[in-house]
């Protein structure tokens, strides 16, 4: 199986860059993993909330294949424990999907047409973090589902 992780606009800051590619290359070891960061949208100031997420919902949609498993992370979505997101990304991998998608949007959220492309959605928390940690906590959470899946000593219960 093979993850992509979608997150629109790019890291800026050097220290998340380095976080992601720090957990980026420790999943490697368990997991192909693409990382996909969208270009920020032009001349947004001119732009309504539904018109940014319906761009940025295109953008999104085109690196998309119909075979992906596609999940996006939501506030409004189902939260997990990280054995929970383990056991989740385990059963995954056992029915044969090819490739499982997960998607940090905009500052607006999704437009209607990802949200009917996605097979469900993942809240990290009820609090509200950046979208430059929510890419660092979501990878961290990734491997340490990986180590739970290959008994590695990382995750205590």
């Amino acid at each position: 199986m093979k993850i992509k992780c979608i997150f629109c606009s790019k890291t800026n800051e050097s220290y998340w860059i380095e976080a992601i590619k720090y957990y980026e290359k420790k999943l490697k070891n368990y997991v192909s993993i693409e990382i996909i960061e969208l270009s920020d949208l032009k001349n947004t100031k001119n732009m309504d909330q539904k018109t940014i997420r319906q761009k940025e919902g295109e953008l999104i949609l085109a690196k998309i294949s119909a075979t992906d498993k596609v999940i996006l992370l939501d506030d409004k979505g189902k939260e997990y424990t990280s054995m929970q997101l383990s056991e989740f990304i385990n059963q995954v991998q056992i029915q044969s999907t090819k490739s499982l998608v997960f998607v940090v949007g905009g500052a607006y959220g999704f437009s209607p047409e990802v949200y009917q492309r996605a097979s469900s959605q993942l809240s990290l928390s009820k609090l509200t973090f950046s979208h430059q940690m929510v890419r660092v906590i979501f990878l961290e959470q990734l491997y340490r589902a990986y180590a739970i899946i290959h008994n590695e000593p990382y995750h205590h219960e």
